[in-house]
């Protein structure tokens, strides 16, 4: 199994629109520093199954592989809002997992196209597909109902989370417990912000201490963090870094 980020960014993204800040120089000079929506895709036996929906090149990405499914983290408009095309597509549906939430995005639910919408998923419930791909939801803390996806590879364990501030305590029990070799995890804010939605990055980094994965990396980040890591002011420990689009991992 293969998991790919298709964007690393905060809603702003980088380069963030206006700003002449280092890192948002960099991007709009050097395409490979670009930040997309927050999003991923997961490749195994053949098919794809995309974590999110917030760029807006979905339609197009998708008539080149059709997905087998989308797992939603929620729907903010960062994170769904690439669905609101893709929905008048047609052809076969394609199934939609998620959080509960009674509402969706702007009208999604109701009028929701060749999309299946499923029931919520429950936190901690296993989700199997016929290929092979195991998935763990579990709850995150986030304005909107919000959960991470905990993958079980052939060789190695992955827990996306994103987004999320802190970690809900049965969440982190759940992980400590389940020991994920890979964490890719929320990091948007740079250190002295404050936030209710979303870490900073010393959070994040206080958060992947107690986990103690072998590997992992920072995402959702904004421009402010990649404009301090450019100035040489974000040390890393061993271990972790700060994720990019079109990063490409085995599980």
């Amino acid at each position: 199994m293969q998991f790919r980020a298709t964007g690393t960014g905060n809603s702003a993204q980088v380069p963030c629109f206006g700003c002449q800040c280092a890192a948002c120089r960099r991007a709009r000079e050097r395409p490979e520093h670009r930040r997309a929506p927050c999003g991923a895709e997961i490749h195994i036996a053949g098919q794809r199954y995309l974590i999110d929906a917030g760029r807006l090149d979905l339609v197009e990405t998708c008539e080149f592989q059709r997905p087998a499914a989308f797992l939603m983290t929620h729907y903010h408009a960062d994170h769904a809002q690439g669905l609101m095309r893709l929905r008048w597509g047609v052809g076969p549906s394609i199934p939609v997992y998620g959080p509960r939430d009674e509402n969706g995005f702007d009208g999604l639910f109701a009028k929701p196209g060749l999309l299946d919408i499923k029931e919520g998923l429950e936190p901690f419930q296993l989700l199997q597909f016929d290929d092979g791909l195991s998935v763990t939801p579990v709850p995150l803390n986030h304005s909107l109902p919000a959960i991470g996806y905990c993958l079980e590879g052939s060789s190695r364990r992955l827990a996306y989370l994103t987004d999320t501030q802190e970690l809900p305590v049965e969440t982190h029990r759940f992980l400590m417990s389940w020991q994920p070799d890979i964490i890719i995890l929320d990091a948007t804010l740079p250190p002295n912000a404050s936030s209710a939605n979303h870490n900073t990055v010393p959070q994040a980094l206080a958060i992947i201490e107690r986990l103690a994965p072998t590997e992992a990396w920072l995402t959702h980040l904004s421009h402010e963090v990649d404009a301090l890591a450019m100035q040489g002011s974000l040390p890393l420990p061993d271990g972790v870094g700060l994720a990019y689009d079109g990063l490409l991992l085995d599980v």
